[in-house]
Order: C-alpha cells, then structure tokens, then sequence
C-alpha cells in the first residue's frame, strides 16, 4: 500500500536524521553525466541494476520508479541545475517506515571526467532508521556498481 511523505525541500539533504553519502570518480564529462540522470529518465533501467521501471510524469515534473522486489516510488524533481546538481523527494512510497526521503547526486568536475556524489537522506522510524543504517554497505555498492555501469554505457 503506497503512502504519502512528508514534502520536504531540497535542504533536508543536509539536514535529514539519517544521510548516507557516497562518491566516485568517472571518466565521462559532468555535463554528459548530467543529461544521463535527468533527461534519460528510462535510461537508468540500463545502468542502475536495482532499478526495473523508470519513467517521467508531471512533464518532467516528476519521475515513477520501480525497484527489484517490488518498492515503488512516486517523485518530484526538486533541483535539476545542469551540470552541478540532480535531487528529487519520494512523494509516495509502499516502503514501510519512511516518513521523508530525498535524494541529491552531486557532479564537480575531475579532470576530464567527474565527480558524482549521491546522497541518500531520510526521516523515519526508529526501525527504519536502524534498517536504514544496516544497509549503508549494499547502498554503497548499488551506487558503485550503478556508476560504473553508467560510465561504461556512456563512454559508447
């Protein structure tokens, strides 16, 4: 049963109780990494393994996700600052305990290629957050195992 967060705004991702940040280095340029988040929104079924379905809604507004396992996510688009910052909130979400969820990926150049960051910041509760904590290892490599596969499918 899908149920409806907390709206929060983009800061939350500095300010959430629970935030999980991750980096890595990629050879593909911010403004090519950039375009691959937010403007091929179906796209990430192809990088991201966990992710099965991903569309935009709202004209963009917005993006419908389905994960591995059957979690779904209903998204607004909070900041989409070409080639710096991508960051959405989940709206509605069947994922039990979640109270607000954002998410921030950060691009800085690196050379020739980028630097991608990807904060994870959530608000829910108390077994949520210590599940949430546990998990920091598998997030961490989704997110490595994600990038890796987008910087190879855009170095094509």
């Amino acid at each position: 049963m899908a149920r409806r967060l907390r709206p929060v705004e983009v800061d939350f991702v500095r300010a959430a109780p629970v935030r999980l940040v991750f980096a890595r280095e990629i050879t593909a340029p911010p403004q090519t990494v950039f375009r691959a988040l937010a403007e091929d929104v179906p796209g990430w079924t192809q990088w991201f393994s966990a992710v099965t379905l991903a569309r935009p809604t709202d004209d963009g507004a917005g993006r419908e996700i389905r994960l591995k396992g059957g979690t779904r996510f209903a998204e607004t688009i909070l900041v989409a600052k070409e080639p710096e910052v991508y960051a959405y909130r989940v709206d509605e979400t069947n994922t039990p305990g979640v109270r607000a969820l954002a998410e921030e990926w950060r691009l800085t150049p690196a050379g020739a290629g980028t630097r991608v960051q990807w904060t994870f910041a959530a608000d829910g509760t108390p077994v949520f957050r210590l599940v949430l904590g546990l998990a920091r290892a598998g997030l961490g490599r989704a997110f490595k195992d994600a990038v890796t596969a987008l910087d190879r499918r855009l170095a094509r």
